[in-house]
């Protein structure tokens, strides 16, 4: 039905423009030089138009109306293909991406229409550049705006606003965010701390880090495959069964390609802190001078505290990397070094703590057997 429509406005369309072509043609010498005086002359009293004229403009209008139906459907298979290039485009785009061109649009078009209506009255070109600069201006405008949309939305966001919503909207600041990252999602400790309470406000989830975990979900490689699926259901655990307030944050960063510095990059925006259990992007976040949470520090400091001289009984499992050391481990996976363990693997020992060493990959016991302690 659409296709109809347009083809009957394009064969309108070169109707009109037929007409004006026979109306030029009609008041110019053309005509004159190629038919006669005596033709010409030929009028009618009701309308006043010669018969010479009269055919041209026939001519024109039907010469304008047969180019325009033939030509439509070309015409119409091209717009449909345009549509669907900037249909597609948009759809890409994300929303933030959208209302920043729109805006840089509209500021680039005013601007021209202002400097435009200055040449109205140059002669010749002044036409013109009121279409030219529309173009021009209109183009950088949405550039412009596209690549700046953080400092711009950033902007709109500090303006002054007042009324009591906006007020109430600002008791409760951007820091709240919590933006997690893809291994603190895998490893799945923080659906338990934030069905805990101890962790507050909206947790954010950017559509890269969900696209990645979708890539992982869809490797061939089996363990990955499954840390991927695991990290999905982590999310729809939160979102669903703990009740979290999870949202998906659209906003990509084409400019960059590493997922790490656009979670960085990300907080800076939002003003956020950023949750992860990685140490390396920890440090490069902290250098950016952005908040994190470390899982892994969080769970270190509830662990509880081991001193020297105290006394625990540990399973030994398995042999160390110094000669004669054994390795057991804690309940909550604190790993113990056990002196002259080795010939006790496969026992439960007690044994009596020496020294602890914390890392930020985690806490070290190193102890020995308490039945050297009395033999000493």
């Amino acid at each position: 039905m659409l296709d109809k429509i347009f083809r009957f406005i394009i064969t309108l369309l070169t109707v009109i423009a037929g007409l004006m072509t026979a109306k030029w043609i009609g008041t110019s010498s053309f005509l004159a030089s190629i038919v006669s005086a005596e033709f010409l002359n030929v009028g009618f009293i009701s309308s006043g138009e010669t018969l010479a004229t009269i055919l041209v403009y026939v001519i024109g209008g039907l010469a304008g109306g047969a180019i325009g139906f033939v030509l439509s459907p070309f015409f119409i298979k091209h717009l449909w293909k345009f549509t669907y290039w900037v249909e597609s485009r948009l759809n890409k785009m994300p929303i933030y991406d959208v209302l920043a061109g729109s805006l840089g649009l509209a500021i680039g078009l005013i601007i021209s229409n202002l400097i435009g209506s200055a040449f109205v009255n140059i002669p010749i070109i002044g036409n013109y550049i009121p279409s030219l600069s529309s173009i021009v201006l209109g183009y950088l405008g949405m550039n412009i705006a596209i690549n700046k949309r953080e400092e711009l939305f950033l902007m709109l966001v500090s303006l002054p606003w007042k009324g009591k919503e906006r007020g109430k909207e600002k008791t409760v600041p951007n820091e709240q965010y919590k933006i997690l990252d893809t291994s603190v999602i895998i490893d799945g400790r923080i659906a338990d701390i934030c069905a805990s309470g101890f962790v507050e406000g909206p947790l954010v989830v950017p559509v890269f880090v969900l696209e990645e975990l979708q890539h992982i979900a869809d490797s061939s490689d089996l363990l990955k495959r499954n840390r991927g699926r695991r990290g999905l259901d982590i999310l729809n655990r939160m979102q669903k069964e703990l009740a979290l307030s999870v949202q998906i944050n659209d906003r990509d960063f084409d400019d960059i390609a590493e997922v790490d510095s656009k979670l960085v990059k990300l907080a800076q925006v939002m003003k956020g802190k950023l949750v992860t259990n990685d140490y390396n992007l920890n440090k490069v976040a902290e250098l950016q001078g952005v908040r994190v949470l470390n899982i892994n520090e969080l769970s270190n400091a509830v662990k509880p505290v081991v001193l020297p001289g105290e006394e625990m009984v540990v399973h030994v499992v398995k042999d160390g990397k110094e000669f004669g050391q054994g390795i057991g481990y804690l309940d909550d996976g604190t790993m113990i070094v056990v002196d002259s363990g080795k010939k006790h693997i496969g026992d439960t020992i007690g044994v009596l703590v020496t020294s602890v060493l914390q890392t930020a990959a985690g806490r070290m016991i190193f102890a020995k057997p308490k039945a050297m302690e009395k033999g000493a």
